[in-house]
């Protein structure tokens, strides 16, 4: 609507607009957060919870409204016919940049679920945003290192325990986990330094779904892979916010979470050999996917 205007003053305009909705939004939840903390009721904290994002799905609403107000981005999405906003979901992505997290948000508004994504325990000391997160009942991990683990065998199993209490909340209303499991975003220098087998990917991380899947004990009933992919080339934050991004390409695929894809992570090695054969196999299926897409785009142009 605005894009007529200067590249770098969009970029200005739309951060701003982003940092003005942000605390709009996040002074009620802070206060809201803290009446849900004062009573540890599980029907008051029900309530509070549904409340809350309800607020954080506005957030994502007028995020929207703001991309489309300053931008003409086009999304091409496949897959979200078989979506449903009561449903307990597992939703993994590839990640390349920051900019994926607001497309998942943009497609997967009102499909699904308000997304909650995992995030490192040292983050809910982040001033403000870390008791948002905790309102928001966003999960904290905290994973030990094989090396560290050696050295304190005493903690071995605490992070699977950390893990479980994060999703014991999540069992009483529909969710949407999500959780980037290359674990971070996609370089080629950092292709080159894993020495990966995918052409378009790093590899993946199967531990932390893996505890998801364990700690939820079956509540969570599909899994939501998407598969993001940028023609013009992966784009920072302010490239996005500036309307440099032209195309985006969302492929969506949608599985059942069946007895296979349930068991002991931790203690159960040939569970955790299998499964770990089904992340690496739904990566090369992704990998074929970001290929195929990367063609249809070049027709395209």
């Amino acid at each position: 609507m605005l894009n007529f205007l200067p590249s770098v003053l969009i970029g200005c305009l739309s951060l701003l607009l982003y940092i003005v909705n942000t605390i709009l939004w996040l002074i009620p939840i802070l206060v809201f957060s803290i009446l849900k903390a004062l009573v540890p009721l599980a029907l008051w904290q029900k309530f509070f919870s549904y409340l809350l994002d309800q607020m954080a799905s506005n957030w994502v609403l007028f995020n929207t409204f703001n991309q489309k107000l300053f931008t003409k981005t086009e999304i091409q999405v496949s897959g979200l016919e078989k979506l449903k906003i009561k449903d307990w979901y597992l939703v993994i992505s590839n990640h390349q940049s920051w900019v994926d997290i607001v497309m998942l948000q943009r497609v997967l508004h009102g499909q699904i679920p308000f997304l909650k994504f995992f995030l490192k325990k040292e983050l809910i000391y982040v001033p403000l945003l870390g008791l948002a997160w905790w309102a928001l009942d966003f999960p904290f991990m905290k994973r030990y290192s094989q090396a560290f683990l050696k050295k304190n065998p005493k903690l071995k199993g605490k992070d699977i325990e950390t893990t479980k209490k994060a999703c014991e909340k999540f069992k009483h209303k529909p969710v949407s986990v999500m959780n980037f499991i290359e674990g971070t975003r996609y370089t080629q220098q950092k292709h080159d330094k894993q020495n990966s087998p995918f052409q378009r990917l790093l590899k993946p991380k199967a531990g932390g779904i893996g505890f998801v899947l364990q700690a939820m004990k079956g509540n969570l009933s599909k899994v939501v892979n998407v598969t993001i992919y940028y023609p013009d080339g992966i784009p920072s934050f302010f490239d996005f916010l500036s309307g440099k991004v032209k195309r985006v390409n969302i492929a969506i695929e949608t599985q059942d979470i069946d007895d296979s894809l349930k068991g002991d992570y931790v203690n159960d090695r040939a569970y955790k050999i299998q499964f770990q054969k089904w992340v690496n196999q739904l990566w090369l299926d992704k990998d074929k996917k970001m290929l195929q897409l990367e063609e249809q785009a070049n027709k395209e142009n």
